[in-house]
């Protein structure tokens, strides 16, 4: 029996754009419809619930997996009570569709109750239409559908039994992903992915959480990989311009292949909006603007207009959309007393801007998000034709007071571009809430569920593969401070306008390196006088932050980040038993010994 004929209820399959947008504002609460003519959804969650995602398998089997581990029988026993929630509510929205193209495209049926239309109409959009895969007699017919992934959707039941009454059940030896209680899309995007990796990697592939794009520059496309967390400008930088021309491939996951080969997994981009101007990402602003997008969690004025650097409400703003935040989770005491006047802003979030437990509500969430169709992605590659990967990179936003990581810099070792990229080093931003500050992600990437150890083995070995092939770390927050310290005169931003310099130059092959004395890798020599075009686009410190430090009488700073650093990161790397070859070309001359 397949997964539809064991509801009992009526089934909506693959409706239009038109029809969800139907169904959204009739089912969806939150949904609003903007003066740019598209919808926009305020959800409870404002991000991913990792802490609330498992995988289904024996728990002794964990130290197997990056995930928890859910004995089979009680996750049946939720399964089973959300199949009885929605043969209760007797309908079902089927979008039918393949993650990537060409030989290692999967077929995926996502599956959604009613209040998730809006979540539908997203992923109709992500996801590639039977038609770009499939023949045409066969994919004009629903029944003829054999998909490898399944996702069953159903944001309003939430179990009382379960923290945050919401969980993300991945039962990996059935490709099915059971999403209850979330309400936010990422959940049905990630469901696929995460599949996706335990699926690509058993084939002898790895999926890189990574935006990629090609580049023509001096007669050649060459394209290139850029990984990174949220909120590091993944998606910026895929978007931003290199070369004569720049087409981009995908802005968050791809698969890599023996040899370089490349495959795509989505036909459009999902993109933070925070702070988003046409000025500075004109494309995604542009995509975001247009009447074919979807949005969630950004701000709406009264004349329907986003407001992309809402970052505090107002009394006035919270009485307006009263209800959205009470359904949102906002307690309906602490609500009022703000919109009376009774308490003020200042008193209930502390000097970094973070609010109180209870007033959350307060400050406006910074993970906007837009889902962008490919076709209105200005100069979208054709992502039919896709050349092999020729340079891979990993962006780290660092930040801080001793936010020492150059701007740009280059691994002559592919050992070591494994553990840098195994390390997924970068600052915490609003996409994780509450929690701020340093953090890693072996790969950037939270949706690979099986030891992450085994990542960077498969890097290793694909990378032996791909002789040619360039490897660079970029960061793209600070050196020596942070946004407010910037500000003051303490410390440098990374802008836009200097990772676009940085990686022109990467690609252009006019850098010239020398090599760091305390990490092995390559940077820029800010002495060489055929790197001064590079240095009349970005400042000295930014390509060089240990002559800043020392230029600014603290090089004890840039000394303790330095030992720091390389014992860390042996041990975090040991942690999960990576080679120790590779260890080595990570950690500089001042790892941590071999244990």
């Amino acid at each position: 029996m397949s997964t539809l004929e064991s509801f009992k209820v009526e089934v909506i399959s693959n409706p239009s754009q038109e029809l969800l947008r139907k169904l959204a504002l009739e089912h969806t609460p939150g949904v609003f419809e903007t003066s740019c003519g598209n919808l926009v959804k305020i959800a409870r969650n404002k991000s991913r619930q990792t802490s609330r995602t498992w995988v289904v398998g024996d728990p002794a089997d964990q130290a197997n997996w990056s995930h928890k581990l859910m004995a089979r029988e009680r996750a049946q026993g939720l399964i089973d009570r959300q199949r009885a929630y929605i043969d209760a509510k007797g309908k079902l929205i089927e979008v039918q569709g393949w993650v990537g193209l060409g030989p290692h495209a999967v077929p995926v049926q996502w599956l959604y109750t009613l209040e998730g239309a809006n979540i539908a109409g997203m992923q109709s959009i992500l996801a590639f239409p039977r038609s770009a895969v499939e023949a045409a007699d066969k994919a004009a017919d629903p029944s003829s559908f054999e998909p490898t992934f399944r996702v069953i959707y159903t944001p309003d039941f939430r179990p009382d039994d379960v923290d945050g009454r919401q969980i993300i059940l991945a039962d990996l030896d059935n490709y099915v992903t059971y999403v209850m209680g979330a309400d936010y899309f990422g959940e049905s995007k990630k469901g696929a992915l995460r599949m996706l990796n335990h699926y690509v990697f058993a084939r002898g592939g790895l999926v890189l959480h990574a935006g990629a794009k090609s580049v023509h520059t001096d007669g050649a496309d060459i394209s290139m990989t850029i990984m990174g967390l949220s909120g590091t400008g993944k998606t910026t930088t895929t978007f931003s311009k290199q070369g004569e021309v720049t087409q981009p491939i995908q802005d968050d996951m791809v698969a890599l292949w023996a040899g370089g080969e490349m495959s795509v997994t989505e036909n459009g981009c999902f993109a933070k909006t925070w702070a988003l101007t046409e000025e500075t990402e004109p494309v995604i602003y542009r995509g975001t603007m247009s009447a074919d997008a979807w949005v969630e969690n950004v701000y709406v004025d009264e004349d329907g207009d986003y407001d992309f650097f809402k970052l505090e409400l107002a009394p006035e703003d919270a009485a307006r959309l009263r209800q959205v935040l009470l359904d949102t989770g906002a307690p309906e005491a602490n609500l009022d007393r703000f919109i009376s006047g009774e308490v003020q802003l200042d008193e209930v979030v502390d000097a970094d801007g973070v609010p109180a437990d209870g007033w959350e509500f307060v400050k406006w969430s910074e993970n906007g998000r837009s889902i962008i169709p490919m076709s209105s992605v200005e100069d979208a590659a054709d992502l039919q034709n896709i050349s092999s990967v020729e340079y891979m990179g990993i962006l780290n936003r660092d930040e801080g007071e001793d936010a020492c990581t150059p701007g740009i810099v280059r691994f002559p070792d592919p050992r070591q571009a494994a553990g840098f990229f195994m390390l997924g080093e970068t600052t915490k931003t609003s996409a994780g809430g509450k929690e701020r500050g340093k953090t890693r992600s072996p790969f950037t990437q939270p949706f690979f569920p099986q030891a992450h150890g085994l990542q960077a083995k498969r890097f290793s070995e694909l990378a032996a593969t791909m002789p040619k092939v360039g490897l660079w770390l970029m960061n793209t927050g600070f050196v020596g401070g942070d946004g407010r310290s910037v500000k003051a005169g303490v410390g440098h931003k990374v802008k836009i306008r200097h990772s676009s310099a940085m990686l022109e130059a990467l690609l252009t092959d006019s850098i010239v390196w020398k090599t760091d004395p305390d990490f092995g890798y390559d940077v820029v020599d800010v002495d060489h006088p055929g790197n001064a075009e590079l240095l009349s686009k970005v400042p000295r410190a930014i390509l060089s932050p240990a002559s800043h430090f020392e230029a600014t009488g603290k090089m004890d700073v840039y000394r303790a980040w330095v030992d720091r650093m390389n014992t860390h990161r042996g041990e975090f790397l040991r942690k999960f038993d990576v080679d120790e070859g590779i260890v080595a070309a990570t950690c500089g001359r001042r790892g941590v010994p071999a244990s």
